[in-house]
């Protein structure tokens, strides 16, 4: 499955490139997900508590930098996840790209090819996970620029202080945002709702 996002960060590539190679301040901006450690080699091993309904899936997850281009502003990833209990598990690759925008800023555009399996290829159809990512990748986002906005010293001190526990991503939440998302596109097919004069 593919996917695919962009979003708007008010630093510099150099800036962004930076955070987002930051295992500790990265990971603490995704959703349901604690950094456990940064082995050798570099890779970041995460968890990441996920709750659908009644069925509540943990996985353990391994991110490595596959490339890092800082002067073409790119950076691949590659992330393997399994969930503790078997249940299943999702890999990935992710490619990410930094393009500096004229207001001084940087346009960051992500795109997955992310493969599912087991028990985790069976919580959505294509169209709901396309609405789920988006939301996350939405709060994740707005994490990123609340991270850029910081003050060096900010920072610091946000590094410094206790890792609080990150909340599950809530069924709820993940049910809710793909009912958004089927009914918009519901209204955006339905030919009655064209506007008047529209070929």
């Amino acid at each position: 499955m593919n996917l695919q996002h962009e979003f708007d960060v008010p630093a510099s590539p150099q800036a962004t490139l930076e955070l987002l190679l930051d295992a500790q301040r990265v990971v603490s901006c995704m959703p349901g997900a604690t950094l456990v450690d940064v082995t050798g080699d570099g890779t970041w091993k995460t968890t990441m508590a996920v709750k659908v309904g009644p069925v509540g899936m943990d996985f353990a997850n391994e991110v490595r930098i596959v490339e890092n281009d800082a002067v073409a502003g790119t950076v691949r990833l590659g992330v393997k996840g399994r969930d503790k209990r078997g249940k299943g598990g999702a890999d990935a690759t992710v490619d990410a790209r930094l393009i500096p925008t004229d207001a001084g800023g940087t346009r960051v555009t992500m795109t997955a090819d992310v493969r599912f399996s087991g028990q985790a290829a069976q919580l959505g159809r294509p169209s709901v996970i396309q609405d789920v990512s988006a939301r996350l990748v939405d709060e994740f986002a707005k994490c990123i620029r609340a991270e850029l906005g910081r003050s060096p010293s900010a920072s610091d001190q946000s590094a410094a202080s206790p890792v609080r526990e990150p909340k599950p991503v809530s069924g709820l939440s993940l049910v809710l945002a793909a009912v958004r998302g089927a009914l918009a596109r519901l209204i955006r097919n339905r030919p009655g709702l064209r506007e008047k004069g529209a070929p």
